[in-house]
């Protein structure tokens, strides 16, 4: 029961991490339709950026990790005015094969500028565990649990109540009518990759810390991806659920393979079983908008 335990609160502290990258996805897809597959490569960014940053110019942390939020932030904005702006009013697909595009440059751009090899962090916390409800947990954890519970609220803030959060909703919604109010849709755009690319750091400097930076950090993207869907692609708070849904459902799918099953890949394809069965009954997801088309 203890290890239960343990899985259990590991699976909602990774499913928080996993909710704030999945609100990126969402983010972006809200206010241009667009999927990023190139989501992964930002946390990569993120995360080579930090540890460059605390290894090369010996940077504290609490001076290092703001510094990368900034970077990313402006790396969103300069990506989607360069790259991207160009590209509104093209079919979506052609928008999303730059992404893919986008994604394997990103790759071969990190590997060529720091290696293949996995390079961990220096170390940030004076004990690299806590002790959480009588459990020993990762200090970086509890750390982005914090993080990302701050970010989940400041989204909730944002969209709810700022000016530019009911814009990019409203852009959203409707392209043509937000111009017609007045809203500049390509600055929506390009607010949106900027918190979405710094969103997206924090989840890959926390991974990092917990494993190193590596390109292997890059497929944590493809991970979220189920819990993005199974929200709905739409939903801000599906994000958040889906996020914790799929990282309890990993670590209860360990329990059970290392328990009992011992098949030995239960917590990679575990996500996935789950998002086909609620696929089947819920197509646009627990949270996601119904499209109704008369044709």
């Amino acid at each position: 029961m203890t290890l239960l335990f343990q899985l259990l609160v590991n699976g909602l502290i990774v499913g928080a991490l996993y909710g704030v990258v999945a609100m990126s996805f969402v983010l972006i897809y809200k206010a241009s339709r667009i999927v990023n597959f190139a989501q992964g490569e930002f946390l990569l960014i993120g995360a080579w950026t930090c540890w460059w940053l605390l290894t090369s110019w010996q940077l504290p942390f609490w001076i290092g990790f703001p510094i990368t939020l900034v970077f990313m932030l402006a790396f969103g904005v300069i990506l989607q005015i360069i790259v991207l702006r160009p590209m509104i009013g093209e079919p979506i697909i052609s928008v999303i094969m730059v992404t893919i595009g986008l994604s394997i440059v990103f790759q071969a751009a990190m590997k060529w500028m720091f290696g293949v090899f996995a390079k961990p962090f220096p170390q940030i916390f004076a004990s690299p565990t806590t002790n959480l409800f009588g459990l020993e947990v990762q200090t970086v954890y509890v750390m982005s649990l914090l993080i990302s519970i701050l970010i989940m609220a400041g989204f909730g803030w944002f969209f709810k109540y700022s000016r530019t959060g009911l814009a990019m909703r409203a852009t959203a919604f409707d392209q043509q009518v937000a111009q017609s109010l007045g809203i500049s849709v390509r600055h929506m755009f390009a607010m949106s990759w900027a918190i979405s690319a710094m969103v997206s750091a924090v989840a890959g400097v926390t991974v990092g810390v917990v494993n190193g930076v590596s390109s292997a950090l890059s497929f944590f993207g493809i991970k979220v991806f189920p819990a993005v869907i199974l929200g709905g692609l739409d939903s801000i708070i599906g994000a958040v659920v889906g996020g914790l849904i799929v990282g309890v459902l990993e670590n209860m799918a360990h329990y059970l393979d290392s328990q009992w099953l011992n098949w030995g890949n239960m917590y990679e394809i575990a996500p996935f079983y789950v998002l086909i069965a609620i696929l089947m009954i819920k197509p646009y997801g627990l949270f996601g908008t119904k499209d109704i088309e008369r044709v």
